[in-house]
């Protein structure tokens, strides 16, 4: 099991990108700030990949707030990435979110 954090930021940032076929086991978003930060996830395939370009269809999370303190974990669903695909995050307020993904290759 692989384990990653991040700081997410108020531009689009690869929050994970997969080398070979794995799994998100979790992601858990944990804001250690004083205000609400609104989080913007997106998952890309590999042939939408450019930088970190999105568009609306890439959207999988859209302007989640996550109040000051509090932590969200993602992890009723798994997702299975082949190589190249990515996630990119936003948040409304920078770099108070810390984004921490668990990952098994497949």
């Amino acid at each position: 099991m692989a384990i990653k954090n991040t700081l997410v930021t108020n531009a689009n940032s690869v929050m994970y990108a997969s080398s070979g076929a794995n799994a998100i086991t979790s992601m858990i978003v944990c804001n250690y700030g004083a205000s609400t930060s609104n989080l913007t996830l997106f998952a890309l395939a590999a042939a939408d990949v450019s930088g970190t370009t999105t568009n609306v269809r890439h959207t999988i999370i859209s302007a989640l707030p996550i109040p000051a303190g509090e932590t969200v974990s993602l992890d009723q669903e798994k997702l299975v990435l082949a190589n190249g695909d990515t996630l990119i995050a936003i948040a409304s307020v920078n770099s108070m979110l810390t984004f921490t993904i668990s990952t098994l290759p497949v």
